[in-house]
């Protein structure tokens, strides 16, 4: 009886079908990593929802930003990752069982019901791309090298700021380790550990579609070369998403350095709304501050510094009441627009995130 088990089947659907049964545990267990990661965003977040640091673009000083406003950032990074992944589900379940080695089944098996019992949600429509398909593979691992390279700009910027000559953020002990050699060090490694293995997570995703781009129709004995790519690729994401969310709960966001890291530069643009608010055009005031940038500057002093004459002299609409706008807490509340950081606005974003994640654990 046994050996009848094999009756109009063979390895090429046996295999794909296995696969795709393995991968989409190994996806279940992902999807509830990820919320586990967005879950300690959202926590920290609403945890300093008044705290202003410099916000950077090129990492260099841009603009007043809440600390909640840039964590949310990645909340919403992470969101569209597990979106990404609902979709790489959908496409995975389809099963190819019945497909043979590339013709077909002749026993007239009922394939709808194999599916059924399997747990897929349709079948496979042409026996031959059936079992030579590796493109939910391929998806799987696109997806993975996306959330690698967000994992990635998350603990650089981490490493970044709990450098000394930042101080932005504290690590906790559990994830640095030390010096064998210099005491005093605390060295960020789980999160350089994730910034480097991108690497090979992209590596595998371009390895693999070298792999089938030369491959003629059919099955053939390369498409093997997508479990090693695979395994290890979810084991790397398995190891990961629990750090980086242990990182998160852990963090302590040091608010005093923050605040001493902002400086009257940082309300330049808010200096050039000044003038939009006068009926000077955007283009016109933004190089207007630029000269007033060059003046404190060349003077050695803040832009607050400035005496009015001075202003008045680059243009006569700034008056008395422009000095108010060297208040960081009123430059972040004035962009209370969705999505914006002001404080209202954040906490709005947080909210939001929060039913998100409701309607995900009840799922």
């Amino acid at each position: 009886m046994a050996g009848k088990l094999h009756t109009g089947r063979s390895r090429n659907d046996q295999v794909t079908t296995d696969l795709r049964l393995y991968l989409s545990e190994e996806i279940a267990l992902l999807h509830q990593a990820l919320i586990a990661l967005q879950e300690a965003i959202v926590e920290k977040s609403e945890g300093h929802l008044e705290i202003i640091m410099p916000g950077y673009t090129h990492l260099q000083p841009a603009q007043p930003l809440l600390f909640s406003h840039w964590l949310m950032a990645f909340f919403w990074k992470f969101e569209r990752d597990r979106e990404r992944l609902d979709e790489v589900t959908q496409r995975m379940g389809i099963c190819p069982l019945g497909a043979g080695a590339l013709a077909g089944n002749p026993f007239n098996i009922d394939r709808q019901a194999l599916a059924f019992d399997l747990g897929f949600d349709a079948i496979s429509q042409n026996s031959l791309d059936a079992v030579e398909d590796r493109d939910y593979v391929v998806e799987f691992l696109s997806w993975a090298a996306l959330v690698q390279i967000h994992l990635s700009s998350l603990a650089e910027t981490l490493i970044i700021w709990a450098s000394h000559e930042f101080g932005f953020v504290e690590l906790a002990e559990t994830y640095c380790t030390g010096s064998s050699l210099m005491p005093q060090k605390r060295n960020p490694d789980s999160l350089e550990l994730i910034r480097a293995k991108s690497g090979r997570v992209l590596g595998h995703l371009v390895g693999l579609l070298c792999t089938l781009k030369g491959l003629p129709s059919g099955y053939n004995k390369d498409l093997q070369e997508d479990k090693e790519a695979l395994f290890d690729v979810i084991d790397t994401l398995k190891l990961e998403l629990p750090i980086a969310a242990g990182v998160i709960r852990t963090l302590k966001v040091n608010a005093a350095r923050m605040a001493t890291a902002r400086d009257d530069m940082l309300l330049a643009t808010d200096l050039a709304d000044y003038l939009v608010t006068r009926g000077v055009p955007f283009r016109e005031s933004h190089q207007l501050v630029g000269r007033l940038v060059q003046r404190a500057e060349k003077l050695g002093v803040p832009l607050r510094d400035l005496r009015l004459p001075d202003y008045q002299s680059i243009h006569p609409a700034f008056a008395e009441d422009v000095y108010a706008v060297f208040d960081f807490q009123r430059s972040v509340q004035a962009r209370n627009t969705v999505g914006g950081t002001a404080p209202d606005a954040v906490c709005v974003q947080v909210e939001y995130a929060k039913a998100i994640l409701a309607k995900n654990e009840s799922l």
